[in-house]
């Protein structure tokens, strides 16, 4: 499943494509949205915003698309009415005189007013967006040390939208293993060192994600390592896929484990388990 940067990264896409510019015409898939077909057509997107997972498109009737890709979802930007070949079924597509916005395989597709959107099951549970440019360590840090989360184990914290929305797989193995921390503890098993050093990575690995395009590997090792001929795969992570393969600081053997069925990684020497 896509994680917040990659969302926000589709988000940029279909901005670049369609904001300021007024629809030719707005498909859906789906019977019960197709009166929104009429409505949304002849307007202008003000504004492509992300929330974790989920994506909002603004326009400027004051109506909002809400989407979630889940597991199969894609966005595609191509020319007006250039479809791609493929498989996948069209849910969504947005088109203007030079450029469609088209959303494949999704099946999480509503219109929300703007009453509608505090309150959306899904929307009106998230905690705050990783990306999202108000959110300070501070702020990480006082949700960390809250009697709702301090004795919730990382494994389950870090996947769970409701404390920090957009964090998947990958960034929960690279966010503990930059700060140092195994994924079996729990923040009251911390000190106020390791969590201030977790706040700060649970902002800065995901925005660094987003801005080099899912790298969350030191940015100068990253760059050795593709010179040196290795594949994207190989210098992306830290750790994430890592398994069996040396620690980037230490040479251990990198760890891959399982909590409810999920892969995590991490170094046990770099990420020493308590107790």
């Amino acid at each position: 499943m896509p994680e917040g940067p990659e969302i926000r990264k589709a988000a940029d896409k279909i901005e670049q494509a369609v904001k300021a510019k007024a629809t030719r015409e707005v498909f859906f898939a789906f019977e019960h949205l197709k009166p929104y077909e009429s409505e949304l057509t002849g307007q202008k997107v003000c504004q492509v915003e992300t929330r974790g997972k989920a994506l909002l498109i603004h326009f400027d009737n004051a109506l909002s698309i809400y989407s979630h890709n889940q597991l199969y979802g894609v966005w595609m930007i191509r020319n007006a009415y250039n479809y791609p070949t493929t498989k996948r079924q069209l849910r969504l597509a947005i088109h203007n005189p030079k450029k469609s916005a088209l959303l494949y395989s999704a099946s999480d597709i509503e219109v929300l007013t703007p009453e509608q959107i505090p309150t959306h099951p899904f929307l009106s549970k998230l905690g705050p967006d990783v990306l999202s440019p108000k959110l300070r360590p501070a702020h990480v840090l006082e949700l960390l040390t809250s009697k709702l989360h301090q004795r919730r184990q990382f494994t389950t914290l870090y996947l769970d939208q409701h404390f920090l929305a957009g964090i998947g797989n990958y960034l929960r193995s690279e966010i503990l293993y930059v700060a140092r921390i195994h994924p079996r503890l729990r923040p009251i098993d911390c000190n106020d060192e390791q969590l201030e050093a977790l706040a700060e990575a649970s902002i800065a690995i995901p925005y660094q994600s987003y801005r080099y395009s899912g790298i969350t590997n030191d940015l100068d090792l990253a760059n050795q390592l593709k010179a040196e001929g290795q594949k994207r795969s190989q210098y992306r992570h830290w750790v994430f896929s890592r398994a069996n393969r040396p620690c980037r600081v230490c040479k251990t053997p990198i760890v891959k484990d399982f909590a409810s069925s999920r892969r995590f990684y991490y170094c046990p020497v770099c990420q020493p388990a308590k107790g």
